[in-house]
């Protein structure tokens, strides 16, 4: 009913998870991540306890290839199951079970993979790997929308479109973004969408939230408001009208 996209940016650390199915709130449903730890998708017949069992493995020290037959073997259902993972390190494994409904199958490569069930064909987790690693030069969440995008416009779920979600962490336990269309006639649009919205304003207060190391965050805004607002009269300047619907708003 699902494909998906697990990924962790070399360059910055970050472990991002996208999602897409002609299935309500997937983004509910299919991933699990924690900075610093890794990255988990649970899909076909969703077995949630492979997230959160799966990330508190990770999180002490098992290798993703390690996990699976852990998390497969205690599982008298994991024939209709299907998985895959990265750590904070990049190793990464999956699986399919031999009873996911076809089309079904998955694909591992450095540093990503992808894998779907009940898909048009092969040629949708193809050209989702395909197009993840043609954009290595774009930010991870750009890169994971255009493999999506690029799934989808292979055949998807062959059932349709319903909803799809992006998730990106950070080395927080705290998510960087986390957006999501559960119900929605085109949903990687909306996704794409909510990202513009995000970058107008969300992304740069994010910068300025707590963390571990900084448990104060950034306690004078002015600087923060001062990028927003030359964002904003860039955005003016150039005629772009706001991605988000409450900017436009009479």
């Amino acid at each position: 009913m699902t494909y998906s996209i697990v990924a962790r940016d070399p360059a910055t650390g970050q472990i991002g998870i996208s999602v897409a199915s002609r299935f309500f709130a997937v983004g509910h449903a299919v991933p699990f991540v924690k900075g610093r730890v890794g990255g988990i998708a649970t899909q076909a017949f969703v077995n949630p306890t492979y997230g959160t069992d799966g990330l508190r493995l990770l999180e002490a020290g098992a290798p993703p290839d390690a996990i699976i037959p852990i998390l497969t073997g205690r599982d008298n259902g994991h024939a209709n199951r299907q998985l895959h993972m990265i750590d904070a390190q990049g190793r990464n494994a999956a699986f399919t079970g031999e009873n996911c409904v076809d089309w079904c199958g998955h694909l591992v490569a450095e540093g990503v993979s992808v894998a779907g069930n009940m898909l048009d064909g092969p040629e949708v987790i193809g050209d989702t790997l395909a197009a993840y690693q043609a954009a290595m030069d774009k930010p991870l969440a750009d890169r994971l929308l255009i493999a999506m995008q690029a799934g989808e416009d292979a055949g998807g779920d062959k059932r349709g479109k319903q909803s799809a979600c992006l998730v990106i962490y950070q080395d927080q336990d705290y998510a960087w973004l986390n957006i999501r269309a559960d119900d929605h006639g085109d949903p990687l649009r909306e996704l794409r969408r909510l990202y513009a919205v995000a970058q107008e304003r969300f992304l740069h207060v994010v910068e300025t939230m707590p963390t571990r190391e900084n448990p104060h965050g950034m306690t004078d805004r002015r600087a923060i408001d001062d990028t927003i607002q030359r964002l904003e009269d860039a955005r003016i300047a150039a005629g772009r009208p706001s991605a988000s619907f409450m900017a436009n708003k009479d």
